[in-house]
């Protein structure tokens, strides 16, 4: 099997050749090319169509969550893995709405990262445990009220279009939002990759939502995915 070559885009000239070493050390990652910020980062792409790019956030002239909208405007299929020292809510959540894949945080092991880039390349979507956490408390305040009543109008209408799936639609979402490939997913229900993919589409469909990320937010917001097994 071919490497995944990587687009590898951060400042920090000693950090980049760390992960390149790390990466190429697996065997399974080739880093084609690097960048030190997103206007580098955006022609690069440009001329070496990598797989994916392996994205800092924090970086000069254009910043992560610059670079990673507009990569996605110009090729909504790349997958764009995020690789930040940062979890707070201010860089998770607009990076994920400018369309990243994935969100690793650099203290995350070399196999971690290698597996996250073979994830999203596979059209998954790869949220690091202490991400994950910070989408979930911000889906639980958006829903959040003073004093008792109803459910929150958000996680409500979740659970509503939730009860609207099959059971093997409901397996498939939870799967997808623990991050398994479509072979994965195949072999652990015992159906065709053809069928795992028919039923992303008629989820996606159905939840009128368009990839993986989103799918993983709704199975959160909707209590499919409980937050102890995040």
């Amino acid at each position: 099997m071919s490497p995944i070559r990587v687009l590898l885009v951060d400042d920090h000239a000693i950090l980049r050749e760390g992960i390149r070493y790390l990466l190429s050390a697996s065997g399974e990652v080739e880093v084609i090319g690097e960048a030190q910020d997103g206007i580098e980062a955006l022609e690069m792409v440009e001329r070496l169509k990598p797989d994916a790019v392996l994205m800092d956030i924090a970086m000069p002239r254009m910043n992560g969550i610059e670079a990673t909208t507009e990569l996605k405007k110009r090729h909504p299929d790349l997958p764009v893995l995020i690789l930040s020292m940062y979890d707070s809510e201010e860089y998770v959540l607009p990076i994920l709405r400018a369309g990243a894949a994935g969100y690793v945080l650099k203290r995350a092991a070399a196999q971690e990262l290698v597996s996250a880039l073979k994830a999203v390349t596979s059209g998954q979507v790869i949220l690091h445990p202490d991400v994950a956490r910070t989408v979930m408390d911000n889906l639980q305040e958006q829903g959040s009220g003073p004093g008792p009543g109803p459910a929150p109008r958000g996680a409500a209408e979740a659970q509503a279009q939730l009860a609207q799936l099959t059971e093997r639609e409901r397996e498939v979402l939870t799967l997808i939002a623990h991050g398994l490939t479509n072979q994965q997913i195949a072999e652990r229900l015992f159906i065709s990759i053809k069928t795992v993919q028919a039923h992303r589409a008629n989820l996606m469909e159905k939840l009128d939502l368009h990839d993986a990320v989103e799918l993983t937010k709704f199975a959160i917001k909707s209590g499919l995915l409980p937050l102890d097994e995040i």
